[in-house]
C-alpha cells in the first residue's frame, strides 16, 4: 500500500464519519475508497463497515444530552437492528457478488422520499386515535426493512434510520440523530461480525480508515448541536438525492 493510498482512506474515513453523524451515508465515500486502493467489492464493503462502525457510536456520545432512556422501546428497537443487520450481512456474502449492488438506488430513493414527508405523515398520523398505532407500526416495518439493508450495504442507512424516527418525533431534529447513531451502531456491530468471523475484512485498509472516522464522527456529533434543524433536514434531503442519482447511474445505466 502505498503512502498515498494511505492518506485516501483516512481522509475518506474522516469524511464518511461527518457525513453519518450529520445524516448517514459514509458509506458513499468509504466504499469508493476501498475500491480505489485494489480491494474487492465484497471485501470492500466488509472493511469499509468495520471502519465507520464506531463512529457511529461516538457521534450519539458526543450529544450526550439527547440520548434516550434506556427503556423497553430503545430495546425493541436495539434488538430489531441486531437481528436485520445480521441477516442483512449473511445475505450479502451468500449471494454472487455481482448481484449485491442492484437494489441500492431504489432503497435509497425510498429513504429520502420518506424522510422528506415525515413531518407531514406524523401529522396525518396524530389525526386519529389510530394514528399513533400506524406511525409506529410504520416504523417498525421500515426499520425491519433498513436494517437488514444496512447489514447488507450500507450506503443510506443513516438516511433510512433518520426517516423512521422522524416520523415518530419530526419537532427534535438532534434526538433522532442521536438515536439514528445508536440504531446504526446495532446494526453495523452485528454485520461487522458476521464479516469478522467469516474472514471477509482486510485489516490493513480498515484500519486506516477507522481512524479516520473516529475523526470524523466524534466532530460530526458536536456539529449536529450547533447546527439549525432545518439545515441539517435539508443536507439529508439533499445527501440523499445525491446518493440515489450517483448509484442509479453507476448501476442501472
Amino acid at each position: 500500500m502505498t503512502e498515498t493510498d494511505a492518506a485516501l482512506l483516512v481522509s475518506a474515513g474522516i469524511g464518511g464519519g461527518l457525513i453519518n453523524a450529520l445524516a448517514g451515508g459514509a458509506t458513499l465515500i468509504t466504499f469508493p475508497a476501498m475500491l480505489a486502493v485494489g480491494l474487492p467489492t465484497v471485501a470492500a464493503n466488509a472493511s469499509s463497515a468495520v471502519a465507520i462502525t464506531p463512529g457511529h457510536l461516538l457521534a450519539a456520545v458526543a450529544d450526550r444530552e439527547k440520548l434516550p432512556a434506556f427503556d423497553k422501546r430503545l430495546l425493541e428497537a436495539l434488538a430489531i437492528c441486531i437481528l436485520g443487520g445480521s441477516a442483512g450481512a449473511l445475505t450479502l456474502l451468500a449471494i454472487p457478488e455481482q448481484l449485491f449492488t442492484l437494489p441500492i438506488p431504489a432503497l435509497i430513493a425510498f429513504a429520502t422520499v420518506l424522510f422528506a414527508l415525515s413531518p407531514r405523515i406524523a401529522k396525518w398520523a396524530a389525526r386519529d386515535n389510530e394514528g399513533e398505532r400506524v406511525s409506529t407500526g410504520l416504523a417498525r416495518a421500515t426499520l425491519v426493512m433498513g436494517s437488514v439493508y444496512g447489514g447488507f450495504f450500507g450506503a443510506g442507512l443513516g438516511v433510512i434510520l433518520t426517516a423512521v424516527l422522524a416520523i415518530l418525533d419530526p419537532t427534535d431534529i438532534r434526538s433522532v440523530k442521536v438515536l439514528k447513531n445508536l440504531l446504526a451502531t446495532a446494526v453495523s456491530l452485528s454485520a461487522v461480525t458476521i464479516f469478522i468471523v467469516q474472514n471477509a475484512v482486510a485489516w490493513g485498509p480498515a484500519g486506516l480508515m477507522f481512524i479516520g472516522a473516529l475523526i470524523g464522527g466524534y466532530t460530526g456529533g458536536h456539529l449536529v448541536r450547533v447546527l439549525p434543524a432545518s439545515i441539517v433536514r435539508h443536507f439529508v434531503v439533499f445527501s440523499g438525492c445525491a446518493m440515489t442519482a450517483i448509484y442509479a447511474m453507476k448501476y442501472w445505466i
